[in-house]
């Protein structure tokens, strides 16, 4: 099987200045065809450091993809350690320079000096075109090994992947055919769904399964390897079946799929609409709503009451009611989410009070804690939750939570 390595170059990305996405998405595109990544390197602008880990690259994989260094000024020397890990002179590719010239004129515009250095491609490379910038890639064979760098401009980097790296890449003997599959699931824990799916996650299995958690949702991939892709694809279809078995209403969607997307398309089918009342969320799950396009279709109405005189003015929560138990309560989510129902004349609602911190709990009542409730003409529906992590965690989980109530109450 042909593996491959990624070399991320760059001072801002090993600063964090600048988030590599650029290995995530490469990562991505090899293994849809059947190239798994098997090693990341993160480098400085500096040759010595490139020309190391090209190296260390090239004697993990077969395919080395870089990103990165190969702009125009003193601090972009990627095409100077391709020279000289590939022990070859940098030579002018006079057809580049004109590219360069007519790029510059067609805006008008005089190419500066130091953009001439983008011209020169290691001798015996192949130069990659760049439709969107200056920057050609390069791609080189060496000991039946294949180098290939790429501008780290991520739209430049995407382009040349799929116009010519790729097409390169389906070429290669050595190939097997691999087949992915996501499912989403929510209300539970990574631990939890690894006891129920037991065996099915042992390394080395085929189809592996890898599973990741971010603002408690849970990310099962399914990667599935074979002789030939209906095999495959086949195997991946079989796993996904049995792990939708396994784990029933834990599963609420599939590739990337948000549960704010999938309760949407629900409500839409049902042709139900919804209304919320937020408090500590502060308009977070509003924000997840409205970012479906289409959610006028039954998202109706949102208030983001988030002190006591807006839940009394706007939703006419009794006083006494949040004196005698407080914002943070039970009784106070129910009503919030009764008010909202009945102002908005709404199938459902939703109502969220809570404190997302860092202060504001007690003894009784720490941070994290949230109450959220869902009314619907079947009753309000309460649920007390104590989450953890920070502040833009605790509101995120609490949205995501109260989405997920209502799925269920769709019984999706």
């Amino acid at each position: 099987m042909k593996k491959a390595s990624i070399v991320s170059i760059g001072n801002e990305v090993l600063s964090g200045r600048t988030v590599d996405t650029n290995a995530a998405y490469l990562s991505k595109q090899l293994l849809s065809i059947g190239i798994p990544v098997v090693g990341f390197y993160t480098v400085p602008d500096e040759t010595d450091a490139i020309v190391r880990a090209l190296k260390l690259a090239a004697a993990d994989a077969d395919i080395v993809l870089a990103t990165g260094g190969l702009g125009p000024t003193d601090d972009d020397l990627t095409r100077q350690a391709f020279s000289e890990f590939l022990g070859v002179e940098l030579q002018l590719h006079d057809e580049l320079l004109r590219k360069m010239e007519d790029f510059f004129a067609g805006r008008n515009l005089k190419m500066p000096e130091k953009n001439k250095i983008q011209a020169y491609i290691p001798a015996g490379a192949k130069a990659l075109p760049n439709n969107f910038g200056t920057a050609p890639g390069i791609m080189a064979k060496v000991k039946e090994k294949l180098l290939v760098a790429l501008p780290g401009v991520p739209s430049e980097m995407k382009q040349m992947l799929e116009e010519s790296v790729l097409p390169e890449l389906r070429q290669l003997p050595g190939r097997q055919a691999v087949a992915v599959r996501k499912l989403r699931c929510f209300g539970a824990g990574e631990s939890t769904i690894a006891e129920l799916l037991g065996p099915v996650m042992q390394r080395g299995r085929n189809p592996l399964i890898n599973c990741t958690v971010k603002y408690g949702v849970i990310n099962l991939d399914i990667i599935a390897t074979a002789e030939n892709t209906n095999k495959a694809r086949q195997m991946a279809d079989n796993d996904e079946k049995s792990l939708r078995k396994t784990l029933g209403e834990l599963v609420f969607g599939a590739a990337e799929q948000t549960l704010a997307e999938v309760v949407g398309q629900e409500l839409a089918r049902q042709k139900k609409t919804l209304a919320i009342a937020e408090s500590c969320t502060g308009g977070t799950l509003a924000g997840l709503l409205t970012d479906i396009p289409g959610a006028s279709r039954y998202f109706t109405y949102g208030w983001v009451t988030y002190g006591n005189d807006a839940k009394i003015s706007e939703l006419g929560i009794p006083a006494d009611l949040l004196d005698k138990h407080g914002a943070v309560s039970e009784q106070v989510a129910d009503a919030m989410a009764r008010a909202a129902r009945k102002k908005a004349a709404a199938d459902f609602a939703i109502g969220i009070t809570g404190i997302a911190g860092p202060t504001g709990g007690n003894e009784q009542k720490p941070v994290g804690l949230v109450h959220i409730s869902v009314d619907s003409n079947n009753g309000c529906k309460t649920k007390r939750c104590l989450f953890s992590h920070d502040r833009k965690h605790i509101r995120l989980r609490a949205a995501q939570t109260a989405l997920n109530m209502l799925r269920l109450i769709l019984e999706i």
